[in-house]
């Protein structure tokens, strides 16, 4: 099939290099220009770069919704538009344009995670398992019928940055699985239980501010979904940011004030957490590894030097 890519940051990269390997012809690809948003600079190869190293004509748009680009994606008769990482709108004369439509792969294994971020957002929920979707494209974000979808177990450990290289790894097979099923005439594809359907915004400062009334457990996966290269999970000491680079959910159960700087435990600072630790039932974040405003990383054993004070929001 003729195919144009849209597509943005290394999910949108792996998405193209799956598509140049395969049968499919790759006629053009359109693709966001460069930004300076802290999670659009992670896995950020260059889709832009891909296509032209292989001869493939390239628009770079914010928005699809100008004349020049409709004229130049029906010029190109695409038989499909295959779209990853997309993050504007794409509407209806542009994805209905081709005779196939557009199939819109997604990380995350659909109803659930749909919108930004659903690595992060799946682990902070304690999501048993993550994954790719392929799906048609219609007029609801994210809703159209699943052509292919694959899953991967989330582990007891897994980072945020685990769960990335598990489901890129993902991209090239339910990519080229699914445009052939479609290419081979399938169109019985699954439909999506919209009752099961969740939307979820982008990331930002706030989302990784430490609210120490969230149980222990809750509050780990967080430090977990905020890994490196993400931006850490933060809190404040004594007037000064702190982030928190590891934590495990403690051995004991710890009462009192939430934020509470409590008892060094292994190798780590316990902090009592939870809305309700003052029943003295909760567990709370035994911090490991911190880094302070100025940049220095270090064992919380050797941060804190001598207990009690609180953590804070701000």
């Amino acid at each position: 099939m003729r195919v144009v890519m849209f597509g943005y940051q290394t999910w949108g990269h792996r998405t193209l290099q799956a598509l140049l390997e395969s049968e499919h012809d790759v006629v053009l690809v359109v693709t966001h220009p460069k930004s300076e948003h802290a999670y659009e600079k992670i896995w950020s190869d260059s889709v832009a770069d891909l296509a032209d190293d292989h001869g493939v004509p390239v628009l770079i748009r914010n928005r699809p919704d100008d004349e020049e680009l409709f004229t130049r994606l029906k010029e190109a008769e695409p038989d499909i538009i295959v779209a990853n990482n997309w993050r504007t709108w794409i509407p209806p004369r542009i994805f209905n344009l081709p005779r196939h439509g557009t199939l819109n792969v997604h990380d995350s294994l659909l109803p659930k995670y749909a919108g930004f971020s659903p690595l992060i957002w799946a682990l902070i929920n304690d999501e048993p398992e993550v994954g790719v979707t392929a799906h048609l494209m219609n007029d609801e974000l994210d809703a159209g019928d699943i052509v292919v979808q694959r899953a991967v177990p989330v582990g007891p450990t897994d980072t945020a940055t685990d769960l990335f290289h598990k489901t890129v790894d993902l991209i090239a097979p339910v990519t080229v699985g699914a445009l052939g099923r479609i290419a081979a005439g399938e169109t019985d594809f699954t439909r999506q239980d919209r009752s099961q359907a969740s939307f979820f915004h982008k990331r930002s400062a706030e989302d990784i501010r430490i609210d120490w009334t969230w149980p222990a457990e809750d509050l780990q996966r967080l430090v977990r979904a905020q890994s490196a290269p993400y931006p850490a999970a933060f809190t404040f000491y004594r007037g000064k940011r702190l982030e928190v680079l590891a934590a495990v959910v403690s051995e004991g159960r710890y009462g009192g004030t939430p934020g509470r700087v409590f008892y060094r435990e292994g190798e780590g600072v316990v902090i009592v957490a939870g809305a309700d630790a003052r029943t003295g039932r909760n567990h709370g974040l035994a911090i490991t590894r911190v880094r302070t405003e100025e940049g220095e990383e270090m064992p919380a054993t050797d941060y804190f030097t001598t207990m009690g004070g609180y953590l804070t929001s701000r």
